[in-house]
Protein backbone atom coordinates (compact mmCIF):
# COMPACT_ATOMS: atom_id res chain seq x y z
CA UNK A 1 0.00 0.00 0.00
CA UNK A 2 0.95 3.19 -0.10
CA UNK A 3 2.47 5.57 3.03
CA UNK A 4 0.40 3.88 5.63
CA UNK A 5 -1.53 5.91 8.47
CA UNK A 6 -1.40 4.01 11.58
CA UNK A 7 -3.74 5.59 14.81
CA UNK A 8 -2.50 5.18 18.25
CA UNK A 9 -4.53 5.37 20.77
CA UNK A 10 -3.68 5.72 24.12
CA UNK A 11 -4.70 5.80 27.70
CA UNK A 12 -1.73 6.69 29.54
CA UNK A 13 -0.12 9.84 28.89
CA UNK A 14 3.18 8.95 29.28
CA UNK A 15 2.63 5.91 26.26
CA UNK A 16 2.79 8.19 23.01
CA UNK A 17 6.56 9.39 23.67
CA UNK A 18 8.20 5.11 23.55
CA UNK A 19 5.81 3.92 20.51
CA UNK A 20 6.64 7.41 18.60
CA UNK A 21 10.35 6.67 19.49
CA UNK A 22 10.33 2.83 18.53
CA UNK A 23 8.71 3.90 15.05
CA UNK A 24 10.98 6.26 14.33
CA UNK A 25 14.21 3.78 14.79
CA UNK A 26 12.63 0.92 13.47
CA UNK A 27 9.39 2.21 10.86
CA UNK A 28 9.64 5.16 10.40
CA UNK A 29 7.60 5.33 6.85
CA UNK A 30 4.03 5.42 8.09
CA UNK A 31 1.61 8.46 9.04
CA UNK A 32 0.92 8.49 12.57
CA UNK A 33 -2.17 9.56 14.40
CA UNK A 34 -2.14 10.39 18.11
CA UNK A 35 -5.46 10.05 19.94
CA UNK A 36 -4.97 10.42 23.84
CA UNK A 37 -7.71 10.01 26.72
CA UNK A 38 -5.92 9.85 29.80
CA UNK A 39 -9.14 9.76 31.61
CA UNK A 40 -9.70 6.47 30.70
CA UNK A 41 -6.87 4.85 32.92
CA UNK A 42 -8.06 7.03 35.73
CA UNK A 43 -11.56 5.68 35.53
CA UNK A 44 -10.06 1.69 35.05
CA UNK A 45 -8.05 3.15 38.25
CA UNK A 46 -11.21 4.68 40.40
CA UNK A 47 -14.11 1.21 39.47
CA UNK A 48 -11.52 -1.68 39.58
CA UNK A 49 -13.13 -3.22 36.81
CA UNK A 50 -13.90 -2.71 33.03
CA UNK A 51 -17.14 -1.50 32.33
CA UNK A 52 -19.50 -1.32 29.07
CA UNK A 53 -19.22 2.52 29.19
CA UNK A 54 -15.63 2.13 28.54
CA UNK A 55 -16.03 -0.71 25.76
CA UNK A 56 -18.55 1.95 23.87
CA UNK A 57 -15.52 4.67 24.50
CA UNK A 58 -12.95 2.62 22.59
CA UNK A 59 -15.23 1.59 19.96
CA UNK A 60 -16.07 5.50 19.44
CA UNK A 61 -12.69 6.25 19.59
CA UNK A 62 -11.86 3.58 17.00
CA UNK A 63 -14.59 4.47 14.99
CA UNK A 64 -13.08 8.14 14.92
CA UNK A 65 -9.82 7.24 13.62
CA UNK A 66 -11.46 4.86 11.10
CA UNK A 67 -13.59 7.90 9.93
CA UNK A 68 -9.86 9.75 9.69
CA UNK A 69 -8.41 7.53 6.95
CA UNK A 70 -6.51 5.13 9.35
CA UNK A 71 -5.30 1.79 8.04
CA UNK A 72 -4.42 0.34 11.29
CA UNK A 73 -4.72 1.09 14.83
CA UNK A 74 -2.69 -0.02 17.64
CA UNK A 75 -4.41 0.56 21.32
CA UNK A 76 -0.81 1.31 23.87
CA UNK A 77 -3.04 0.71 27.16
CA UNK A 78 -2.16 -3.13 28.55
CA UNK A 79 -5.23 -2.79 30.73
CA UNK A 80 -8.15 -2.91 28.34
CA UNK A 81 -8.01 -6.11 26.53
CA UNK A 82 -11.76 -6.98 26.55
CA UNK A 83 -12.13 -2.94 25.31
CA UNK A 84 -9.65 -3.94 22.03
CA UNK A 85 -11.34 -7.22 21.49
CA UNK A 86 -14.68 -5.49 20.51
CA UNK A 87 -13.28 -3.03 18.61
CA UNK A 88 -11.40 -6.24 16.39
CA UNK A 89 -14.88 -7.34 15.99
CA UNK A 90 -16.23 -4.07 14.93
CA UNK A 91 -13.27 -3.34 12.44
CA UNK A 92 -12.59 -7.05 10.89
CA UNK A 93 -10.99 -5.52 7.68
CA UNK A 94 -7.76 -4.08 8.98
CA UNK A 95 -5.09 -4.62 11.69
CA UNK A 96 -6.09 -4.00 15.15
CA UNK A 97 -3.23 -4.61 17.71
CA UNK A 98 -3.14 -4.72 21.42
CA UNK A 99 -0.55 -3.22 22.87
CA UNK A 100 0.87 -6.96 24.03
CA UNK A 101 -0.06 -9.34 21.70
CA UNK A 102 2.89 -8.81 19.39
CA UNK A 103 5.38 -9.11 22.41
CA UNK A 104 3.73 -12.17 23.82
CA UNK A 105 4.59 -13.89 21.15
CA UNK A 106 8.05 -12.57 21.04
CA UNK A 107 7.76 -13.89 24.87
CA UNK A 108 6.84 -17.11 24.24
CA UNK A 109 9.53 -17.88 21.23
CA UNK A 110 12.01 -16.24 23.62
CA UNK A 111 11.17 -18.99 26.11
CA UNK A 112 10.10 -22.09 25.07
CA UNK A 113 10.38 -23.35 28.66
CA UNK A 114 7.56 -21.30 29.19
CA UNK A 115 9.31 -19.18 32.32
CA UNK A 116 7.86 -15.42 31.68
CA UNK A 117 8.43 -12.62 34.15
CA UNK A 118 5.94 -9.82 33.91
CA UNK A 119 6.84 -6.50 34.98
CA UNK A 120 3.89 -3.69 34.81
CA UNK A 121 3.48 -0.52 37.10
CA UNK A 122 -0.23 0.08 36.29
CA UNK A 123 -1.82 -2.92 38.74
CA UNK A 124 -4.79 -3.25 36.52
CA UNK A 125 -2.45 -4.63 33.50
CA UNK A 126 -1.50 -7.77 34.85
CA UNK A 127 -5.25 -9.08 35.35
CA UNK A 128 -6.25 -8.45 32.05
CA UNK A 129 -2.72 -9.87 30.41
CA UNK A 130 -3.14 -13.23 32.51
CA UNK A 131 -5.51 -14.30 30.27
CA UNK A 132 -3.83 -13.33 26.83
CA UNK A 133 -0.22 -15.45 28.02
CA UNK A 134 -2.51 -18.72 28.74
CA UNK A 135 -4.03 -18.40 25.49
CA UNK A 136 -1.12 -17.33 23.30
CA UNK A 137 0.55 -20.52 25.39
CA UNK A 138 -2.18 -22.56 24.82
CA UNK A 139 -2.12 -22.63 21.02
CA UNK A 140 1.61 -23.33 20.80
CA UNK A 141 1.45 -26.12 23.36
CA UNK A 142 3.50 -24.62 25.90
CA UNK A 143 3.44 -24.97 29.59
CA UNK A 144 3.32 -21.39 31.20
CA UNK A 145 5.27 -20.73 33.96
CA UNK A 146 4.26 -16.65 33.97
CA UNK A 147 5.34 -14.65 37.30
CA UNK A 148 4.56 -11.49 37.43
CA UNK A 149 5.62 -8.66 39.48
CA UNK A 150 4.14 -4.74 39.77
CA UNK A 151 5.74 -1.58 40.39
CA UNK A 152 3.47 1.39 41.21
CA UNK A 153 5.80 3.28 42.78
CA UNK A 154 7.62 3.80 39.50
CA UNK A 155 4.40 4.97 37.83
CA UNK A 156 3.70 7.29 40.26
CA UNK A 157 7.69 8.55 40.07
CA UNK A 158 6.92 9.02 35.85
CA UNK A 159 4.06 11.00 36.71
CA UNK A 160 6.20 13.40 39.30
CA UNK A 161 8.53 13.66 36.63
CA UNK A 162 11.26 11.24 38.06
CA UNK A 163 12.37 8.95 34.80
CA UNK A 164 15.37 8.24 36.45
CA UNK A 165 13.75 7.37 39.93
CA UNK A 166 10.93 4.94 37.41
CA UNK A 167 13.96 3.40 35.84
CA UNK A 168 15.61 2.38 39.38
CA UNK A 169 12.27 0.93 40.75
CA UNK A 170 11.42 -1.01 37.74
CA UNK A 171 14.52 -2.67 38.26
CA UNK A 172 14.61 -3.51 41.22
CA UNK A 173 11.38 -4.84 41.37
CA UNK A 174 11.95 -6.66 38.18
CA UNK A 175 15.10 -8.21 40.05
CA UNK A 176 12.31 -10.43 42.22
CA UNK A 177 11.21 -12.11 38.98
CA UNK A 178 14.03 -15.10 39.25
CA UNK A 179 12.63 -17.65 38.01
CA UNK A 180 11.80 -16.45 34.48
CA UNK A 181 14.31 -16.65 31.44
CA UNK A 182 12.89 -13.78 29.67
CA UNK A 183 11.80 -10.48 31.17
CA UNK A 184 8.47 -9.12 29.20
CA UNK A 185 7.67 -5.41 30.44
CA UNK A 186 3.61 -5.01 29.98
CA UNK A 187 3.49 -1.29 29.31
CA UNK A 188 4.29 1.16 26.76
CA UNK A 189 5.92 3.53 29.25
CA UNK A 190 7.96 0.62 30.87
CA UNK A 191 10.09 0.38 27.90
CA UNK A 192 12.41 3.23 28.61
CA UNK A 193 13.53 1.09 32.07
CA UNK A 194 14.80 -1.76 29.63
CA UNK A 195 18.64 -1.10 29.89
CA UNK A 196 18.23 -0.99 33.67
CA UNK A 197 15.91 -3.87 33.96
CA UNK A 198 18.45 -6.05 31.77
CA UNK A 199 21.31 -5.08 33.60
CA UNK A 200 19.55 -5.99 37.06
CA UNK A 201 18.31 -9.34 35.80
CA UNK A 202 20.68 -10.53 33.39
CA UNK A 203 17.80 -11.58 31.32
CA UNK A 204 16.43 -10.41 27.66
CA UNK A 205 13.89 -7.81 27.92
CA UNK A 206 11.24 -7.50 25.62
CA UNK A 207 8.98 -3.89 25.44
CA UNK A 208 5.72 -3.57 24.01
CA UNK A 209 6.26 -0.60 21.37
CA UNK A 210 9.35 -2.39 19.11
CA UNK A 211 7.30 -5.16 19.41
CA UNK A 212 4.13 -3.69 18.17
CA UNK A 213 5.99 -1.79 15.56
CA UNK A 214 8.03 -4.96 14.27
CA UNK A 215 4.14 -6.98 13.47
CA UNK A 216 2.59 -3.71 12.04
CA UNK A 217 5.58 -3.53 9.56
CA UNK A 218 5.22 -7.12 8.85
CA UNK A 219 1.02 -7.00 8.48
CA UNK A 220 1.86 -3.31 6.39
CA UNK A 221 4.84 -2.38 4.82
Amino acid sequence: MATPRIALIHALRHSPGPIAAAFARLWPAPTLANLLDDSLSADLARDGRITEAMTQRFLELAAYVRRAGADAILFTCSAFGPCIDAVKAAHPTIPVLKPNEAMIDAALEAAPSGRIGLLATFPATLPSMRPEFADAAAARGVALALEEACAPAALAALDAGDGVGHDREAATVAATLAGADVIALAQFSLARAAGAVAAATGRRVLTTPDSAVERLRALLA
